[in-house]
């Protein structure tokens, strides 16, 4: 069996797991295992920009910055680590500049800055609107300079402990069918999110929430996996993102009647109001019927900005509204509707992304995590747009300055004996022949009972009605039969095994959002409508058991901003 020895292990090749590597890679031997090529990474679909203070258009600060995130958050962000992401917002962004990313410009040279959802100011740095792939090429242009080792299409399969500490992991090579065993100083995780848990999803195939599921089988918690992100613009059917920019640049949202109706909902910031508050706007459209010609979509105006604009601009938006929806949006109005799209929470990390294993912050030795699969909850309830590429690079810096500190006292630890029994076990369950069950059933009834029960509204009785479906499809998972035997990329077996992992953590956001009995951020609750701080101000620890997950509480990090109503 190989073992190979590496210093330092990211998992995961987007901008957070790139961004790690780049910094620990100036002194310590350093390796990316990515399941595919870290430039595939759903990075690389972030359109709308980055956020930063920089004040190129209209004066700003990194304390407004701070309250917007603060306040767009519902409260339940810990300050400690908002502050951390706005005040090294610029220097990040002049850094990647300074790395050759293509920012648009403003007339005099600077980086140009539009508006976004929720920012009290223009602070969204973009390159049209493919913003997330600029970065994302960048980036891996530093890990070519730097000769950066990259494992690619290695499958992280289970998170080795010893101890307590993590001393390890095992992969499965998808080119070669055979089990790794990397044996490491420090582990950084850096897997993405789970959009693909939802039938409607800007997320890209690959995000299955891998890391979340083995990080929660290590008997590690899961830190707020009840708010999820719902971007109000997707394109109707596909979910694919119609970034918040076409409407940062002046784009309108239209009912049946042709009514601009965030008149309706959010009267100061229109339809750049928090990204919660616009889906909630546009079901509610659709729910009340006001949908066009009575469907599940409204449409998404960018016809008076004109074309000249919108092939500068938006490029990308014209071309996949073209592709995916048959619209030249020059012409006429996108038909879009709420897609999943964002986890606010995560594997739960302290402000230097090392991982805590319970509500007294207790870190585990030798692991960290970064970007969207960690939780150090600067998002809270909600997102605002254009901060989760800002924490990426932000926190994977800090994660990568984190490991150089950490890795001065450490050394390798040894392996235990049994440590490719886990893997060994899942992979020869689904390769040896058990039921009729198809893969794609499961999982197709798994993703329509959370778009339909546990989507941008929700009550106990549908929560409950997804909760029963998901126990009953991990047990018809038991029998689910693989016709593949091959080693050689066996896709069918990596299916297998995704869908295992999405079944683990959909139940985690399930369970918790039927225990939290009030609405915050992107958590609504038609039956316990109105947020309570006095019971829920507080982030959720989910841990694995074999009769379901099980529940503990921390407090919030409050430092400068009490909580308010929420007002835009």
């Amino acid at each position: 069996m190989e073992i190979i020895k590496q210093e330092v292990l990211i998992i995961g090749g987007g901008l957070a797991g790139m961004r790690a590597a780049i910094e620990t890679s100036s002194q310590l031997d350093t390796a990316i295992i990515a399941k595919i090529h870290p430039a595939r990474s759903h990075s690389g679909a972030a359109q709308g920009g980055i956020a930063a203070s920089l004040g190129n258009s209209q004066a700003d600060s990194w304390e407004e910055h701070m309250f917007d995130t603060v306040k767009g958050g519902d409260y339940l962000g810990d300050q400690d680590s908002i502050e951390i992401l706005v005040k090294e917002a610029p220097e990040n962004i002049y850094e990647l500049e300074h790395m050759g990313a293509a920012f648009s410009r403003t007339k005099d040279g600077k980086i140009a800055q539009r508006p976004f959802g929720g920012h009290s100011n223009p602070r969204a740095c973009y390159a049209a609107d493919l913003t997330g792939h600029i970065l994302l090429h960048t980036l891996y242009e530093q890990l070519i300079k730097r000769k950066i080792k990259i494992y690619n299409e290695y499958y992280l399969l289970s998170l080795i402990l010893r101890n307590g500490i993590a001393a390890g992991i095992v992969v499965y090579d998808i080119k070669s069918g055979e089990l790794v065993i990397f044996q490491s100083k420090a582990i950084v995780f850096a897997t993405g999110g789970y959009g693909r848990a939802f039938k409607i999803t800007s997320n890209a195939h690959t995000n299955t929430g891998d890391g979340l599921s083995i990080i929660y089988r290590a008997g590690l918690p899961l830190e707020d996996l009840e708010f999820v992100q719902f971007h109000p613009t997707g394109l109707y059917k596909q979910g694919i993102l119609v970034t918040e920019g076409a409407r940062g640049e002046g784009g309108y949202l239209l009912n049946k009647d042709a009514e601009r109706f965030m008149q309706k909902y959010a009267p100061k910031m229109m339809e750049i109001a928090p990204r919660d508050i616009v889906a909630r706007a546009i079901q509610t459209e659709i729910d009340d019927g006001r949908g066009i010609d009575g469907k599940d979509y409204v449409h998404l105006d960018l016809r008076h900005l004109g074309g000249e604009k919108i092939l500068e601009l938006l490029p990308q938006i014209h071309e996949l509204a073209l592709m995916f929806s048959g619209v030249d949006c020059i012409k006429k109005p996108i038909p879009i509707q709420p897609t999943a799209h964002y986890s606010m929470g995560g594997i739960p990390v302290d402000i230097n992304c090392r991982v805590i294993k319970d509500k007294n912050n207790t870190i585990v030795p030798g692991l960290f995590a970064a970007g969207e699969c960690a939780c150090v909850s600067v998002h809270g309830a909600n997102r605002l747009g254009c901060n989760s590429l800002l924490e990426a690079v932000v926190f994977g810096r800090r994660a990568g300055k984190t490991v150089l500190n950490f890795i001065k006292e450490f050394n390798f630890i040894d392996l235990p004996d049994n440590c490719l029994d886990l893997a060994k076990e899942e992979i020869n369950t689904f390769l040896t022949p058990r039921g009729t069950e198809i893969l794609a059933d499961i999982r197709d009834d798994l993703q329509y009972t959370m778009t339909k029960n546990c989507g941008v509204f929700r009550k106990e009785e549908e929560l409950r009605t997804a909760l029963e479906t998901i126990k009953k499809l991990k047990t018809r998972f038991g029998f689910v039969k693989i016709t593949d035997k091959s080693k050689i990329y066996n896709t069918e077996l990596l299916e297998a095994i995704e869908l295992g992992h999405i079944l683990d953590f959909a139940e985690v956001i399930v369970v918790g959002a039927i225990l939290r009995k009030e609405s915050r951020g992107g958590h609504f609750r038609k039956d316990f409508p109105r947020r309570d701080d006095e019971n829920w101000l507080k982030h959720t620890l989910a841990y694995y058991s074999k009769d379901g997950p099980t529940f503990d509480y921390k407090a919030v990090k409050i430092t400068k901003f009490q909580p308010q109503e929420r007002k835009y």
